[in-house]
């Protein structure tokens, strides 16, 4: 498979409409622990455990989760800057490998724009050097990669006879933030990585790159994969979501349906803890107590019982499957899931 160098035109759909843009199966990435003696090994942190998610083409998934639930270290290794232990990562159709997509024609499609928008660009580089930089590497001349450069930050609302020749350090954080996403799309990917893009930036720059991430979305033909713990952000941007607690998925579905209706005890309190100006809907308690448990060491069967107020002797005892709440909603928690044993969970059929 080649890609056409001088041109750098987004690729065709391969797979057709009906298959899924990206689907990961099985993903697992374990950290080993040293100390001790010798430096022998402690164990392993579990950042990623036995993950499985799709996402369609023309949507936007939602992740989130507390910090350390495994959010980034899963961004990074759907971008394929780090290794699995196990698992597959299939993206329209073909798996990355051999006889599949390369990891430099699958990067081609798949970009990242970080969290932090002044350490990630180059302070030596002009604004238009950093994002003509990737297309040059991929074989477009200096003239064209200059060229697009402009043309994406008129995309993404800069004058490039304003901010071209500008380095990084005489831009605002929005405007910074702006150049990055006009790298990310330089390669004309299919899909966006969003790593808590507008967490650094004030409320009202947020509104505003928030509405430009949706605008590009149309104009390019894209799919974003949107890193957050900014629960409302979340709501207005994403068409589902998925809940990461300590390295597994604990509920995954249309974002009308688990803004309404959670069905896990975990994703019910992170939706409690979101700030309310209204008066009756203040709360004086915390609804979730305690830290999430050690990485290295997670709890047996179910790695929220710690911490669940629902939890019942069986959720120590079992690990509970990714089980149907409603139309491609689906949460990990026994009490959805007929004949778990929780007193709680629904009846088998007859």
């Amino acid at each position: 498979m080649t890609v056409n160098a001088d041109t750098l035109r987004q690729l065709p759909d391969l797979g057709g409409p009906a298959e899924p843009l990206l689907k990961v199966r099985g993903l697992t990435r374990h950290f080993a622990v040293k100390g001790g003696l010798f430096g022998r090994g402690r164990g392993a942190v579990r950042a990623v455990d036995n993950v499985s998610f799709d996402i369609h083409k023309g949507e936007t998934l939602g992740l989130v989760g507390e910090s350390g639930c495994g959010k980034s270290t899963l961004s990074r290794l759907v971008m394929v800057l780090m290794q699995p232990n196990a698992g597959e990562i299939v993206f329209d159709g073909q798996a990355i490998g051999p006889g599949g997509w390369s990891a430099r024609e699958y990067r081609r499609q798949v970009q990242l724009v970080f969290q932090d928008s002044y350490s990630s660009l180059n302070p030596r580089l002009t604004i238009e050097e950093v994002i003509a930089f990737a297309p040059q590497v991929h074989g477009m001349s200096k003239r064209e990669a200059v060229a697009r450069a402009h043309e994406l930050l008129g995309s993404v609302g800069l004058n490039a006879g304003q901010f071209a020749r500008r380095y990084a350090h005489e831009l605002s954080g929005g405007q910074r933030q702006r150049v990055n996403i006009a790298r990310a799309l330089a390669l004309r990917p299919r899909l966006v990585i969003l790593d808590e893009p507008v967490s650094a930036l004030d409320k009202s720059v947020q509104a505003q790159v928030l509405n430009l991430l949706m605008d590009l979305k149309d104009q390019f033909g894209l799919s974003y994969l949107f890193v957050s713990h900014d629960l409302s952000v979340v709501q207005y941007m994403v068409d589902r979501v998925m809940v990461m607690y300590l390295g597994r998925v604990a509920e995954i579905g249309p974002v009308e349906q688990i803004y309404a209706a959670p069905a896990h005890p975990y994703t019910q309190a992170l939706l409690a803890s979101r700030p309310t100006l209204h008066p009756k809907q203040r709360r004086t308690a915390p609804p979730l107590t305690g830290d999430p448990p050690n990485p290295i060491n997670p709890p047996s069967g179910c790695r929220f019982h710690t911490r669940c107020a629902f939890a019942e002797p069986v959720c120590a005892e079992r690990v509970p499957a990714l089980s149907g709440i409603g139309a491609q909603h689906r949460a990990a928690c026994l009490m959805a899931q007929p004949g778990s044993g929780h007193r709680a969970a629904p009846g088998l059929a007859p």
